[in-house]
């Protein structure tokens, strides 16, 4: 495989791994609290930011500085995931119910798709780094590739929640009980997902 089938594939798996079910459910559920498809945007680009953060610095120093990840390291990561999925499909739910409250606050709105974005990236950046550094030979070529994996993840959050955008944006602006059962129903997907998610990593550890 010559270098620019090795950035090309890794820029599309950036792409696919945007559309993994964790990640949709929480930038969906994000963007129900910020409709519109500029916000939707600005959304899906800090959870970008935060996951290509912690995406590209631990994987990285697994490429370029063959840092040793502890096994352990990314089930504790994914169980991050589990528990933000959780707690935040659960405080969803809470709003569905009181969807006439104060709107989040500015560093709120920042801060919570950041957070997201640096457990999800931490949860799948060793798995990555560790493959492209045992099978690309060339540590800057694996060090792209890993780079052209994070672009990909952005670019394809950001496109995919455009889409999602108007449909949600459409649905909120309807009051009353149409509104609620759709953040209700956010909500309690986050929180099924995270359980399940939960419940395999700990039937995994036995």
């Amino acid at each position: 495989m010559t270098g620019l089938s090795v950035l090309l594939l890794g820029l599309g798996l950036g792409v696919r791994h945007a559309m993994d079910a964790d990640h949709v459910v929480v930038v969906s559920t994000l963007v129900s609290r910020e409709p519109g498809r500029w916000r939707a945007a600005r959304v899906a680009a800090l959870w970008g930011a935060g996951h290509t953060l912690a995406f590209l610095g631990l994987g990285l120093l697994v490429v370029l500085a063959r840092l040793q990840v502890p096994p352990a390291f990314e089930r504790l990561a994914e169980i991050l995931v589990a528990g933000l999925l959780i707690g935040f499909g659960a405080w969803h739910l809470v709003r569905s119910f009181d969807s006439s409250g104060p709107e989040d606050a500015a560093p709120a709105v920042v801060a919570r798709p950041i957070v997201i974005g640096v457990a999800h990236g931490l949860a799948g950046s060793s798995g990555v780094a560790l493959l492209a550094a045992t099978t690309i030979a060339s540590r800057p070529l694996a060090a792209g590739y890993l780079c052209l994996v994070a672009l990909g993840t952005v670019l394809g959050m950001v496109v995919l929640t455009v889409v999602m955008a108007g449909p949600i944006a459409w649905t909120m602006r309807r009051e009353g009980v149409v509104k609620r059962a759709v953040v209700a129903v956010s909500g309690g997907v986050g929180v099924a997902l995270g359980a399940w998610l939960l419940l395999r990593l700990l039937a995994g550890a036995h």
